[in-house]
């Protein structure tokens, strides 16, 4: 899909019937010295342009690469209208049904994450007021909450422990709470993805921030911004307050006459407890 036109302009016995803009009239080479109309060429460069645009917001290869493909069909569509409006609504009509069968993958890799619903993300961030939540509110049909589902989840294996934890709400299924966090759902508002750090049940931290006409402060979820979320967050701050609140609990029970060996009991099974992943909702 990506190098139809290519193959299209160069095929034998099929680009010698296709119309030609070029001075020396051939119809098997790339207008690329027509003085007629906007030129191939200006419509790659525009295509350049577009998609280093949309790569600095780009967080992994798969990202990138994606970000190619889908600008360079746009491209196509161009190219195409522009040679011959018949192969044009073809070519239109084939990026349609792609786009409807071929689905982006979900990330499958390991995390520890607790995926809320309507129903339970007010429950569990105020059961224990000892745990600091870190919650990315998202849609699944968002090209960036996608691309950043491996970055939250490589979060949530590095700095997962008792006293912090991660969860995750797709506000795309659930209206509900993206009208009660303020999460906007509209691409244009670019809140997706948003993460929020809640302690004893309340909002603390918010990325990216909303000013007062609702709009989304300018922040990138990239490589270059794992930094940044560690940083905004306190994550290694919270991370070894964490730690050391759960040795500070077992001191103060082993005073108050609690066998050693409960304590460990209980502290390893809170640990096993901690360890296994909560089933996703993608994995049931």
């Amino acid at each position: 899909m990506t190098v139809a036109f290519l193959v299209v302009r160069k095929a034998p016995g099929l680009c010698e019937h296709l119309a030609t803009q070029r001075e020396d009239g051939n119809s098997c080479d790339f207008d690329w010295v027509s003085m007629a109309g906007i030129r191939e060429l200006e419509i790659l460069m525009f295509l350049s342009a577009i998609v280093m645009m949309k790569n600095r917001r780009a967080i992994t290869l798969e990202q990138h690469v994606g970000n190619l493909f889908l600008f360079s069909k746009v491209a196509n569509v161009m190219l195409f209208f522009r040679l011959d409006i018949r192969l044009g609504l073809l070519y239109l009509v084939l990026c349609v049904v792609f786009l409807m069968t071929c689905k982006p993958p979900l990330y499958m890799g390991p995390e520890y994450i607790k995926y809320f619903s309507d129903k339970t993300i007010d429950e569990e961030l105020q059961r224990d007021s000892r745990i600091t939540w870190l919650v990315e509110f998202y849609a699944n049909w968002s090209s960036d909450c996608q691309s950043f589902a491996p970055v939250f989840a490589d979060l949530s294996l590095k700095y997962n422990c008792a006293g912090l934890r991660f969860g995750k709400v797709d506000i795309g299924r659930y209206g509900d709470i993206s009208e009660r966090f303020k999460v906007s759902t509209s691409p244009l508002s670019k809140q997706l993805p948003s993460l929020m750090l809640f302690q004893e049940g309340r909002e603390v931290i918010r990325r990216p921030m909303v000013d007062s006409k609702k709009r989304a402060v300018s922040w990138t979820f990239n490589e270059a911004s794992l930094e940044n979320i560690i940083r905004e967050f306190n994550l290694n701050e919270l991370f070894q307050k964490s730690k050391k609140l759960n040795k500070g609990r077992g001191l103060k029970e082993e005073q108050n006459g609690v066998q050693p060996a409960e304590v460990s009991d209980e502290l390893h099974s809170e640990t096993n407890n901690l360890e296994q992943p909560t089933e996703s909702k993608k994995d049931q």
